[in-house]
């Protein structure tokens, strides 16, 4: 089966090479800001806003302009928390996990600057509470959010983290 056009798209982007991302947890009311991204051959993958690092730029400015782009949010960016090591060939990152504050404006759906306008992966953005997160599929998750029983565990994890390798079809 050939790979779609986004599939595609992110492998010539991001895939076969070691990438530093920046990712922002933002939890309020009890609910944590989550985006919805499409990862080609109709995968679909939820996960905190972030991206890559822009070489030059500190990881704080990073993040606040990776959460500009993706949710319209100014965010001021607080702890770091931990860096999980995603590892799903043709995907390798090293993920920064910060947690953050919302200073200004309203979360809305942004767009990936560094992917054409026909394919864009960001596909929703949404508030979910812990429940709402049990409820997806295990596969379209973070796996950072997999054992988690609470919001405020997730806020206190600290160190490294790499949860396997994983093979989704």
């Amino acid at each position: 089966m050939s790979k779609d056009k986004i599939s595609k798209e992110i492998e010539s982007k991001f895939g076969h090479q070691l990438r530093s991302r920046v990712n922002g947890v933002l939890i309020e009311n009890e609910k944590i800001l989550m985006v919805k991204h499409l990862m080609g051959n109709g995968r679909e993958f939820w996960s905190t806003p972030g991206g890559g690092m822009v070489y030059g730029m500190s990881a704080k400015d990073n993040l606040k302009r990776e959460f500009l782009e993706e949710t319209g949010l100014t965010i001021e960016v607080g702890d770091y928390l931990f860096v999980h090591e995603f590892l799903e060939p043709p995907l390798h990152a090293m993920e920064h996990f910060f947690r953050v504050i919302s200073v200004k404006g309203v979360a809305v759906l942004g767009k990936d600057p560094e992917l054409s306008n026909s394919n864009q992966i960001l596909a929703e953005i949404r508030w979910m509470s812990l429940e709402e997160l049990h409820y997806l599929e295990k596969n379209t998750l973070h796996r950072i959010f997999w054992g988690i029983k609470s919001l405020s565990e997730l806020v206190l994890c600290k160190g490294y983290f790499n949860f396997g390798n994983i093979s989704i079809k």
